[in-house]
C-alpha cells in the first residue's frame, strides 16, 4: 500500500496542475489542457476542432446515455455543436452480448438526440473493470471561427445559472443508495432516479444559444458540484467570483436526497446545470432568450476564489460527495 494513496475521483488539482504546467503547446493548440478546462480547441483548415474526453465511473445508471451527454455538454459549452463521438467500452467478465447490445442501443439514441455519429473506439472483455466503463470522446467544429472559453470570463461580467443542481447527482445517488434512502418520500426517490431523463444534464443547446448570445466564458459544473464550478469558472479566468447563495437554483429531489445521505448539494455531481459568464450590458437579453430557468447567481470580481454576498469563502471540494458516500468503506 502506498505511504499516500490518493482519494478516489479526479485528482487533487494541485497535484493535476503541476502535471499540466509541463505540457508543450503547438501553435495550431488554441486552448489546452487547463484547471477548469474541460475541452481543447485546436486550429484546422476547416474552423476550429473542439475535443473532450470523459469516463463514466461512478455509476452504471443509463452509463451509454451519460457517456454522450456528458461529453457532448463539454464540447457545446465551447460553443461548438457536437458531431463526431468515439467510445472505449471496458467490460467485466461475465458480461453477456444482451448486455453490450443494449448498452450501444442507448448509446446510439443518445447521439441522435444530440446529433452526432459514433465513428469510432474499442470495446474489451477485461478483468481490469469490475463494472462496465465507458471512456467516451466527442469532437466537434466551430465553423464561425469562435470558441468559448471557461477562462474568458472578467470583472464586472454576471455569472448566469441555467437549469439546478444537482440533476445528475441526484440520479446517481438514488440508483446506488436507494437502501439509505426510506426516509425519503417515495415520489422524490423516483423523481431523482429519473433526473437523467426529466430534467436530464444535456445542455448542449442552452450553451449553444448562450455562446450565439455573447457568452463570455461557459463551464458546465460535474464533480465537485457548483461549488467546484464556480471555483473551476474562476480559477481559469484568473478572477474571483461573489456567488449569492439565494439565487442559486436547486433541484428539490437532488436536495431531498443529498440531506437524507449527509451529502452536500454544493458539491455533488451537478451535469445538467450551465455556468455562463456576460458583459453587464448583455445581461438582461441573455436571460430573456435562456427562458425562465436562467438566473444571475452572482457577478466575476477581480481577485481570486469564490465568496458569498457577504464575503464568506466557498471552499472548494477536495473531492465530489459522490465519491465520499458511495465509497464502500465511508458507507
Amino acid at each position: 500500500m502506498p505511504a499516500n494513496p490518493l482519494p478516489t475521483g479526479k485528482l487533487p488539482r494541485q497535484l493535476l496542475g503541476r502535471l499540466l504546467d509541463g505540457v508543450a503547446a503547438t501553435p495550431d493548440v488554441l486552448l489546452g489542457p487547463a484547471l477548469g478546462e474541460d475541452a481543447c480547441a485546436l486550429d484546422v483548415e476547416a474552423g476550429i476542432l473542439v475535443a473532450a474526453t470523459d469516463p463514466i465511473t461512478l455509476t452504471t445508471s443509463d452509463l451509454g446515455r451519460s457517456a454522450v451527454v456528458v461529453n457532448a455538454n463539454d464540447v457545446a459549452v465551447c460553443g461548438a455543436r457536437p458531431r463526431w463521438f468515439l467510445a472505449t467500452v471496458l467490460l467485466p467478465p461475465g458480461t453477456d452480448g444482451a448486455a453490450v447490445r443494449d448498452l450501444f442501443t442507448v448509446i446510439g439514441a443518445a447521439l441522435d438526440e444530440v446529433g452526432a455519429a459514433l465513428v469510432g473506439g474499442h470495446t474489451e472483455v477485461t478483468a481490469a473493470v469490475r463494472q462496465p466503463v465507458v471512456v467516451g470522446a466527442m469532437l466537434g467544429l466551430a465553423e464561425h471561427g469562435r470558441f468559448v472559453s471557461t477562462a474568458g470570463a472578467r470583472p464586472g461580467d454576471a455569472v448566469i445559472q441555467v437549469a439546478p443542481a444537482p440533476i445528475e447527482g441526484a440520479a446517481v445517488l438514488a440508483a446506488e443508495a436507494g437502501d439509505r434512502l426510506r426516509g425519503v418520500a417515495p415520489q422524490t426517490v423516483a423523481a431523482a432516479v429519473a433526473a437523467l431523463r426529466d430534467p436530464g444534464i444535456s445542455v448542449v443547446e442552452p450553451a449553444l444559444l448562450a455562446a450565439s448570445l455573447g457568452a463570455t466564458a461557459m463551464h458546465d459544473p460535474t464533480e465537485g458540484g457548483l461549488a467546484s464550478g464556480l471555483h473551476e469558472l474562476g480559477a481559469a479566468g484568473g478572477v474571483a467570483v461573489r456567488v449569492d447563495a439565494s439565487a442559486v437554483s436547486w433541484f428539490g429531489p437532488g436536495v431531498a436526497v443529498c440531506r437524507a445521505l449527509g451529502a452536500d448539494p454544493w458539491a455533488t455531481l451537478a451535469s445538467g446545470t450551465l455556468l455562463a459568464t456576460f458583459p453587464a450590458g448583455t445581461v438582461e437579453a441573455a436571460l430573456g432568450a435562456l427562458g425562465p430557468q436562467a438566473a444571475v447567481i452572482g457577478v466575476v470580481e477581480a481577485g481570486s476564489g469564490v465568496r458569498d454576498a457577504a464575503g464568506t469563502p466557498l471552499s472548494w471540494p477536495d473531492r465530489d460527495e459522490l465519491a465520499r458516500v458511495l465509497a464502500p468503506t465511508e458507507a
